[in-house]
C-alpha cells in the first residue's frame, strides 16, 4: 500500500497510445500481444525475418555494385542491365515472401517446449483504417500438420482496452489474448 491507501502497481510505466492515431494503437497492441505470447512460454521464430534481411542485404549489395562499378555509363551498359534485372528479381522475391508468408503476422513461434504439438503459432492482427475493430488471429505455423489446431480469432473494439487518456488497461487485454491462446490450444483450465 502506498501512503494514500492505494496498492502500488508492479508496472510503473503504463503503456500509452495516441488514440487519434490508429497506427499507434495497433503498434502498442501488437507489442503487447508479442509480450503475452512469449510470456506464456512460446519462443519467437525469427527465421523468416532473417531470410527477409538476407534478401534485403543482397538487394542493397546489387545496388551498390551497380552504383560504384569501376567503368562509367556507356561502357557498363550491359552490366547495369544485369544489375537492374537482379534487383527486380530479388525485390520480387522479397515481396512474394511478404505477401505469401507474412500477410498480417506479427509473431511466428516455435512449438511450446515439452508439448506434443509439433507446430508453432502464427499470430496475426488487423486494425482497418477508420475503424476501432481490432482482429487478432492465432493459427498454426504449419496448417497441414496433423497436430495443427483449428484457427481462432476475435474482433473487438479497441475502446474496451484503453482509457480516455490512451492508457492500455493491460489486465483486460491480457485476459482477452490469453483466452484466445487457450481457445486455440484447447486449454479449458479457466473457470468462468
Amino acid at each position: 500500500m502506498t501512503s494514500n491507501g492505494s496498492s502500488s502497481s508492479p508496472k510503473s510505466n503504463p503503456k500509452k497510445a495516441n488514440l487519434m492515431d490508429p497506427h499507434s494503437i495497433k503498434h502498442l497492441l501488437d507489442e503487447s500481444v508479442s509480450e503475452i505470447v512469449t510470456g506464456r512460454g512460446y519462443t519467437e521464430d525469427v527465421r523468416l525475418s532473417n531470410i527477409r534481411l538476407l534478401v534485403g542485404t543482397v538487394i542493397i549489395a546489387i545496388a551498390l555494385v551497380a552504383q560504384f562499378y569501376r567503368k562509367k555509363f556507356p561502357e557498363n551498359k550491359d552490366f547495369l542491365i544485369e544489375c537492374i534485372a537482379l534487383y527486380i528479381v530479388f525485390n520480387g522475391l522479397l515481396q512474394l515472401i511478404i505477401y505469401k508468408k507474412e500477410k498480417n503476422a506479427i509473431l511466428f513461434t516455435y512449438p511450446l517446449p515439452g508439448s506434443f504439438n509439433s507446430t508453432g503459432l502464427i499470430v496475426s492482427s488487423k486494425l482497418p483504417r477508420f475503424s476501432d475493430s481490432y482482429t487478432l488471429s492465432v493459427t498454426s505455423a504449419d496448417p497441414k500438420s496433423v497436430s495443427a489446431n483449428k484457427p481462432v480469432h476475435f474482433t473487438k473494439s479497441v475502446t474496451k482496452w484503453f482509457t480516455r487518456d490512451g492508457i492500455l488497461v493491460e489486465g483486460l487485454f491480457w485476459k482477452d489474448v490469453s483466452k484466445l491462446i487457450d481457445d486455440y490450444s484447447g486449454d479449458s483450465r479457466k473457470n468462468k
